[in-house]
């Protein structure tokens, strides 16, 4: 593109568990770069990448937006949650319209659920240790 006209490209921030996605997404033919490497080599399970995906499925735009993500934090499956989410968001920035579509299947709302912190006296979270009558 040249300097006169602006460069399409949405940004937003998902987020699950301790994991945080930075998204960006440009129109294009549908490539996936994430932390530097493809959507499969980066996350090799399927039912992570049909998760991902979601968000454009709902919206009927797969491979309509190039996608690149940084991702850090958390495990795979964290990841995957915080890129659908930025992901939801950031087609939201670039048509409202999608936002109806979206909202429906809860795309929009971050999942709230974190691993409970350790108690003290407590072998982990809830579980106790081993009660000795002598």
């Amino acid at each position: 593109m040249t300097a006169a006209t602006p460069e399409l490209r949405w940004h937003a921030i998902g987020r699950r568990k301790v994991s945080v996605a930075r998204v960006y997404l440009t129109p294009g033919s549908g490539k996936w770069n994430i932390n530097g490497r493809n959507l499969g080599d980066y996350f090799p399970r399927p039912s992570l990448v049909s998760h991902i995906q979601q968000p454009f499925t709902a919206t009927d735009t797969l491979g309509a937006f190039d996608v690149r993500a940084r991702v850090a934090g958390g495990g795979v499956t964290g990841q995957a949650g915080a890129v659908r989410m930025g992901i939801a968001r950031a087609l939201c920035l670039a048509d409202e319209r999608h936002r109806k579509k979206l909202r429906e299947q809860g795309l929009l709302t971050r999942d709230p659920r974190a691993v409970e912190r350790k108690k003290p006296g407590r072998a982990g979270a809830r579980k106790r240790f081993q009660f000795s009558k002598r």
